[in-house]
């Protein structure tokens, strides 16, 4: 099953980056933010630890990437 915003996920991991993932994706760096942002309310948990020197995926985020591939 297809499901773009896991797809988004596994991007913004691979990358570091919001911005970098949404290059890759080539859709705005907002609209990689709101797909995330909507996936942690699905899912109920924090995906991603948000920092002034990047993002890092949470425990929660690396199980969840771990499962995506």
């Amino acid at each position: 099953m297809y499901n773009p915003q896991l797809k988004t996920f596994v991007c913004v991991a691979d990358n570091g980056s919001f911005n970098k993932a949404a290059e890759e994706l080539l859709i705005s760096s907002t609209a990689v933010m709101k797909q995330i942002n909507s996936l942690e309310n699905h899912l109920d948990l924090k995906l991603f630890d948000r920092t002034n020197h990047g993002i890092l995926l949470t425990p929660a985020g690396k199980v969840i990437y771990k499962h995506a591939n």
